[in-house]
């Protein structure tokens, strides 16, 4: 009876080890069979694009093919591989390299953060930024997939996708790609011109300026305005307020971060509200705060269910 036992048992244990491999296998088959649902975001943001999708097993990672729409008056379309190296979107030669570099989803904030409600630990974080030794040493975010999406790898080639046109009343030089919700943004503000903040803020506009190619300052990473999707709102007067965390170093020094709110020119509540509703962020929420600074980013007011 004692070896009946034994053998029972070792042959329930084996089956028991069988159906818990098997288990887990298909559960490592089933989560590999759907992608990250942020990449399924990010797709459904640029619905214009064609994303192919498919779990290589080798690197352990889904590989995304991304297929851009031929230029107007051009029959070619662009592809690229990508991998989602949580949220990097790499081409496959800096996987190896993956961690110099930040994810293109990241936290933006609901609300303005005010300044009296930072952590002595994110008041340190921000000043260690600040630094110039920082600056040219930290990560940068992954700026593959939007030189792909806007054709930004040079001067020459993104130019031919930059039009001329005005924005809330000033010229400016916008990526094609953006006329469209830059137009519903101005429209939406147009009208909201009988708020008195609104009609302030439209009549001191001095300038909206888009696309310039350069660089980041202290960094090797090229602006947003290098791609024509970032827009400053600048008005005639700043009656002494700062617009830059930077440029407020000259006054407030190492507390920069600290500049009351106050003391910083920001466009009007809803003015902001109704970029974001069209897929722009804006740069006033940043710890690293640039209150003029709009970009287009649809998925990082998705990802950060900002217009839910």
């Amino acid at each position: 009876m004692k070896n009946i036992s034994k053998s029972l048992l070792s042959s329930f244990l084996l089956l028991s080890l069988s159906v818990f491999s098997l288990r887990a296998l298909n559960f490592r088959q089933s989560s590999n069979a759907v992608p990250p649902l942020d990449l399924t975001m990010l797709e459904k943001c640029y619905p214009d694009l064609a994303f192919t999708k498919e779990y290589d097993s080798k690197k352990e990672d889904w590989r995304v093919e991304v297929e851009r729409p031929a230029r107007l008056g051009s029959k070619k379309t662009k592809k690229q591989i990508f991998y989602w190296a949580d949220a990097k979107m790499l081409p496959e030669e800096e996987l190896g390299d993956q961690d110099s570099y930040l994810p293109i989803l990241y936290k933006y904030e609901k609300s303005l953060k005010m300044p009296k409600e930072l952590t002595d630990e994110e008041i340190e974080a921000l000043r260690d930024y600040g630094t110039l030794e920082n600056q040219k040493n930290s990560q940068g975010t992954a700026m593959f997939f939007f030189d792909f999406l806007y054709d930004a790898y040079s001067p020459e080639m993104i130019e031919k996708e930059i039009v001329k046109t005005t924005f809330l009343g000033c010229n400016t030089k916008l990526h094609e790609r953006i006329i469209e919700p830059i137009r519903r943004v101005e429209k939406k503000i147009y009208a909201q011109k009988n708020d008195p903040k609104v009609k302030n803020f439209l009549d001191s506009l001095a300038t909206t300026d888009a696309y310039f190619w350069r660089v980041i300052a202290n960094t090797t990473r090229k602006s947003f305005h290098s791609y024509g999707i970032a827009v400053d709102c600048l008005p005639k007067r700043l009656y002494g307020k700062q617009t830059y965390w930077s440029w407020a170093k000259s006054k407030y020094g190492d507390n920069w971060m600290l500049t009351p709110l106050d003391d910083r020119w920001m466009p009007p509540k809803k003015v902001v509200e109704i970029f974001e509703s069209e897929g722009f962020i804006w740069g006033g929420k940043w710890g690293i705060w640039d209150t003029m600074h709009f970009e287009y980013h649809p998925e990082l007011i998705k990802y950060n269910r900002i217009c839910d």
